[in-house]
């Protein structure tokens, strides 16, 4: 029973360890992206824009914060 809890707890730490490194450092935007992202705001217009743009420039603003 030792040997397949034991087991069992190492592969869960194999499983998580590469996908928490890969979550990790995925999501970061450079510089260059956020002054794109900024710009594309700035020149959003709220009636035509889709619910992730304004989603987008909501995440940003509250960044800059």
């Amino acid at each position: 029973m030792n040997k397949l809890l034991s087991t069992l707890i190492i592969a869960a730490f194999t499983m998580a360890s590469p996908a928490t490194f890969a979550g990790s450092h995925g999501g970061a935007m450079s510089d260059k992206e956020k002054a794109e992202l900024t710009e594309k705001c700035a020149k959003m217009d709220p009636a035509k824009a889709d619910d992730k743009m304004k989603a987008d420039c909501k995440k940003l603003a509250e960044m800059k914060k």
